[in-house]
């Protein structure tokens, strides 16, 4: 039967919603689009009267996509070329929900989205349903056939899982993002030293190229040898300027939640670092330039407006 005006209207107020969840389950805002058409595919074939309360059915069926999808993707990440992070998104992109508290933003951050991926499907739909989203333990058990106490187990053992790989505290965005301008500077200008000290010396930074722009294939690790990574990384050099496509400008924006560098090359995102901040330093630096994660952050950038780079080759 073909959907009334209503019942269009139906789908619609649920999608940011639908989207924000799927973001979070899977990490990818292009297979986040596909889950929720999917779901919208479903709402089409399905007996709409029998169904009491849309945006619940809704819910479900999305969850259980986005399940089903982690599965495969477990299979095929382990043939992806190199490290695997998620797909970053802008500051403003609906994809990102509600991120008023503490912890939704936390449930967005790519330091998150990295540890979930440790996760085991149910952990992790619970984690996200109920932390971001605030889903009571009765809902979250209906949408996945669990009960209610096992429900509630499964969130602590998720939360503990995520708690104890965030042991430091972050600081407020506000700071961070003066932590990470100056991390940039040091980077940039060759202050080897002052990078080091931003840094704690545990620090790592892991890079995710797909397989289609050089990243790495093992994490940079220690505080002095990071520094000297990123140094080496933000040189300028021709090689560099051809490998990217001209000449990079390197901005401090809002990445899921949190400040990271966007570098753009001719109004075209090429690579977005993300420098995980806490009161004891950077502990971690995630740099994204696999294109195909980037098609996204693109639109975006082309479709607001912005200030001047911090730094420029």
């Amino acid at each position: 039967m073909p959907l009334s005006p209503h019942e269009v209207a139906q789908f619609e107020d649920s999608r940011a919603r639908l989207e924000a969840i799927a973001y979070r389950l899977l990490g990818s805002a292009s297979d986040a689009e596909d889950a929720v058409q999917d779901t919208f595919l479903r709402w089409q074939a399905a007996d709409r009267e029998r169904v009491e309360t849309p945006e619940a059915w809704l819910t479900k069926v999305l969850t259980n996509l986005c399940l089903n999808q982690l599965t495969s993707a477990r299979a095929r990440r382990e043939t992806y070329v190199g490290t695997w992070l998620p797909e970053p998104v802008l500051a403003g992109d609906r994809m990102l929900g509600p991120v008023d508290t503490a912890e939704q933003r936390e449930s967005v951050s790519m330091a998150v989205l990295t540890l979930l991926e440790r996760l085991s499907p149910n952990e992790r739909a619970v984690y996200v349903l109920r932390e971001a989203f605030g889903y009571p333990h009765g809902e979250i058990a209906g949408i996945l056939d669990l009960t209610e106490s096992n429900c509630q187990q499964i969130y602590r053992r998720a939360k503990q899982h995520v708690a104890a790989n965030r042991a430091r505290a972050e600081i407020d965005v506000a700071a961070a993002r003066g932590v990470v301008e100056e991390f940039l500077a040091a980077a940039a200008s060759g202050e080897i030293e002052r990078l080091v000290e931003l840094l704690t010396d545990d620090a790592v930074s892991v890079g995710d190229g797909g397989g289609k722009v050089p990243a790495g294939t093992a994490p940079v690790v220690g505080a002095l040898a990071v520094a000297r990574f990123l140094r080496g990384l933000l040189k300028p050099t021709d090689a560099k300027r051809a490998m990217v496509g001209g000449n990079p400008a390197l901005y401090v924006e809002v990445v899921n939640g949190v400040p990271a560098v966007v570098a753009v090359v001719d109004g075209r995102v090429a690579a977005i670092m993300s420098p995980e901040v806490t009161a004891a330093g950077i502990v971690a630096i995630r740099n994204q330039v696999n294109p195909d994660k980037l098609e996204r952050a693109t639109r975006q950038w082309s479709a607001s407006e912005h200030g001047e780079p911090v730094v420029g080759w």
